[in-house]
């Protein structure tokens, strides 16, 4: 069950696109067919599902304080934590390049329709962002990782998906031409991340009722009502 939360938590709750607005610039940028946007799409699930594992290893064994303790106890001490962008960045990169590679040998026309965006995968902030979530939420095991990493790339991938079939039928709509291009794109997003915001509450199990205390009665017995209001009579007389 907890692999099944964190897997839609990250895809609807915490979407990069609607929740925190992260991978914008090519979220808007290769959104205008839906072919490109499936396969850009296709290469950030790929990229998460291999970066976020990795790097969660890379946090747990050297870069957290403590974490170089299995070399040695005089290595317990040592903390490695400022180098986690440059570790990050780098895995991010290999990754990317390695998607690049395999792109353009087998879809030639897919890896000229993306252009500069498919290198730029290295410094998008959503792929980025799933490393640092991943390591500010201290996710505990390596699976976890590898769940909130693949469910990650699915909400991303749900993302552009949508807005580039939105923006192919838009293209035949009687748009005002103040709003046409980015302007109802932005427009569309915006309504679009209220609607993900709905599902916020799709995993809180509803509010805890809170145990009601007994109230317990006790009932004095007729000749100890008889003794105590005897003992009043006597005082008061």
């Amino acid at each position: 069950m907890e692999h099944i939360e964190l897997f839609f938590k990250s895809i609807f709750i915490d979407n990069m696109v609607f929740s925190v607005f992260l991978g914008m610039c090519s979220y808007l940028a290769v959104s205008k067919k839906v072919s490109t946007a499936v396969g850009l799409g296709a290469a950030v699930i790929f990229v998460l599902a291999i970066t976020v594992p990795l790097n969660w290893l890379l946090d747990q064994y050297l870069l957290q304080p403590g974490a170089l303790s299995w070399l040695g106890e005089e290595y317990a001490d040592f903390d490695l934590s400022f180098l986690s962008f440059i570790m990050f960045i780098a895995t991010i990169a290999t990754m990317v390049q390695l998607v690049e590679i395999v792109v353009e040998k087998f879809s030639p026309s897919l890896y000229n329709s993306l252009g500069i965006f498919l290198p730029l995968i290295a410094v998008n902030c959503a792929i980025l962002g799933g490393s640092l979530f991943m390591q500010s939420r201290e996710i505990a095991t390596l699976g976890l990782a590898t769940t909130y990493g693949i469910g990650s790339g699915i909400g991303w991938f749900l993302a552009i998906l949508a807005i580039a079939a939105i923006r192919e039928k838009i293209r035949y709509s009687n748009v005002p031409p103040a709003l046409r291009g980015l302007g109802i794109t932005f427009i569309i997003t915006g309504l679009m991340a209220i609607g993900f915001m709905s599902f916020g509450g799709m995993l809180t199990g509803g509010d805890e009722e809170t145990p009601k205390k007994e109230k317990t009665v006790t009932v004095k017995s007729s000749e100890e009502n008889k003794e105590v209001l005897a003992n009043n009579i006597k005082v008061s007389k």
